[in-house]
This record gives C-alpha cells, sequence and structure tokens, in this order.
C-alpha cells in the first residue's frame, strides 16, 4: 500500500518557521516530480511548491516565493518543506502529493496522483 505521510505541522506565531516532512513507504517516489499543496477553510487547494526528481528544478507560488524552501532526499523516500517568515495567511491544511508521469513537472493539483492525508499549519498573528 503507497502511503505518504506528513509530519511537523503545529501552531507558531506569525514570524516563525516550521519544518514539513513527507515520507513515503509502500514505493520510491525518487524518480517522480514532488509537491506541497494548502488549503485553507473555504478556498481551493493551490500549491505552494513543487520539486523534480533530482531536484534541480523548483517551484514556488509567489504567495511563499523568497520565505519557502522545498528539498528532497531521495535516499530517505522523504521530500521537506521549510517555512520561515510565516504569515497568518500560510495558515491551511498541507499536503503532500506525487505525481505518477514521469515526464511531467505538475504545478496543478490535477496533475498529482498520490497524497498524504495531510496536516495542519496555523500561524498565530
Amino acid at each position: 500500500q503507497v502511503q505518504l505521510v506528513e509530519s511537523g505541522g503545529g501552531l507558531v506565531q506569525a514570524g516563525g518557521s516550521l519544518r514539513l516532512s513527507c515520507t513515503a513507504s509502500g514505493r520510491t517516489f525518487s524518480s517522480n516530480t514532488m509537491g506541497w499543496f494548502r488549503q485553507a477553510p473555504g478556498k481551493e487547494r493551490d500549491i505552494v511548491a513543487a520539486i523534480s526528481w533530482r531536484g534541480g528544478t523548483t517551484y514556488y507560488s509567489d504567495s511563499v516565493k523568497g520565505r519557502f524552501t522545498i528539498s528532497r532526499d531521495n535516499a530517505k523516500n522523504t521530500v521537506y518543506l521549510q517555512m520561515n517568515s510565516l504569515k497568518p495567511e500560510d495558515t491551511a491544511v498541507y499536503y503532500c502529493a506525487a505525481d505518477s508521469n514521469l515526464r511531467r513537472f505538475g504545478v496543478r493539483d490535477s496533475e498529482y496522483d498520490y497524497w498524504g492525508q495531510g496536516t495542519q499549519v496555523t500561524v498565530s498573528s
């Protein structure tokens, strides 16, 4: 059974930092684009960041560019999201996802096939 399990969420004050981790089990995703998405209450799920299989290509939404960093450790089958200078508007459930299409660098949630259960990030003002 393929699973993506996120961890590292929590409550933090504005200006603080959190590091999210997403570890895969059941198969390796070392050749796949991985992404982080988030969904705030009443809003659609949006991409936050994506990383190519070797980490050479990354994508960030404008809202997090310069504050968040996506990285991966293929030996550990894990992808990370370092979040700095957090703002209350970053409050959301954060999801890790994997794209099964090895020829694509996806930035839309419809392009991702495997999803974690999500981890809550709450930023207080």
